[in-house]
């Protein structure tokens, strides 16, 4: 892996963490995951986002042949990509439409505002390179460092993938999400040029196989995305919850009611609204917690 440029080295100069030495890494892991779970909940149709990214990045990995720490990283950083849209506006993040041009320089900011976040934390030098070069590009027009293909870090390379065809698949105020095999054919595009040829490829492999669809269009395993039939966001279930259970969307607050069988998950609207105590952000403990402890099992440190 490479080192920051020179411009961005002294954020992390304090210290060099040394992750082996952590005796137990699974209460630094976990306060990490909660805060990214927190920062995406801040967006209404970017649920799952984080997990669906974590696990395409733990596909590709393994398929490259990574050992099981790198896999366990690059997951981590999958996971963790987005950190620094804490200091992106709201009306940014929100906006029913496409950024202007201004908007858009606001939001490149955020690989190294994520970068900053973790100036001091233990775990810093694991996710580092996936949350600063998530958005860099093999031909040298990525941000925020404009890095060519011989100075991306993998972490950066996989992750860069990944995020780009869950945005595709993903619904957005102003547009439909992109059917599985156009997005495949919108990667082939641009190997080489924003995807790593050799990394893009074998992900186009991988769903052409089937193996993404059991994460395409979920918000965790066996959960398919529920949409608010209000107005359109997300509402995220999460594994602990009941049958019976309310539950509401994030962005109008509209209620239904869930329904969990062997065979389907499925909201029915009760056309009432919840109070605005109903959309606190709660992070999925469960989810989580599994993430920590594969994480944590495959790192080697208890």
């Amino acid at each position: 892996m490479i080192s920051l440029l020179p411009s961005t080295r002294s954020w992390f100069e304090p210290f060099e963490a040394n992750v082996g030495h952590q005796k137990d890494i699974k209460p630094l892991l976990q306060s990490l995951l909660v805060m990214a779970w927190v920062i995406e909940a801040r967006d209404p149709y970017t649920g799952g986002h984080l997990w669906r990214v974590s696990q395409y990045c733990r596909l590709l990995a393994e398929s490259l042949g990574l050992s099981k720490y790198e896999v366990a990283r690059v997951t981590l950083g999958g996971f963790l990509h987005d950190l620094g849209k804490i200091g992106v506006s709201d009306l940014i993040l929100k906006k029913p439409g496409r950024l202007s041009n201004e908007e858009y320089e606001a939001i490149k900011n955020h690989p190294e505002t994520g970068a900053r976040i973790l100036i001091g934390h233990p775990l810093r030098e694991l996710v580092k390179n996936a949350i600063i070069h998530h958005h860099e590009r093999p031909d040298g027009a990525g941000y925020p460092f404009g890095l060519d293909e011989g100075n991306l870090p993998i972490d950066g390379r996989i992750v860069s993938i990944c995020d780009a065809f869950d945005a595709m698949t993903s619904a957005r105020p102003y547009r439909n999400n992109m059917p599985l095999e156009q997005a495949l054919k919108n990667i082939k595009l641009n190997l080489h040029t924003q995807f790593d040829g050799n990394f893009g490829q074998i992900f186009i492999d991988l769903g052409r196989s089937g193996r993404l669809n059991t994460i395409l269009g979920h918000t965790d395993q066996g959960i398919p995305i529920q949409k608010c039939m209000t107005c359109g966001p997300i509402i995220v279930v999460t594994r602990n919850q009941k049958s019976g259970e309310y539950i509401y969307c994030p962005n109008c607050r509209a209620e239904a009611v869930l329904e969990k069988t062997r065979r389907e998950i499925v909201i029915h609207p009760s056309g009432r609204r919840g109070s605005a105590k109903s959309i606190q952000a709660k992070a999925d403990m469960d989810l989580i917690g599994e993430l920590v402890a594969t994480s944590a099992a495959a790192l080697a440190i208890y």
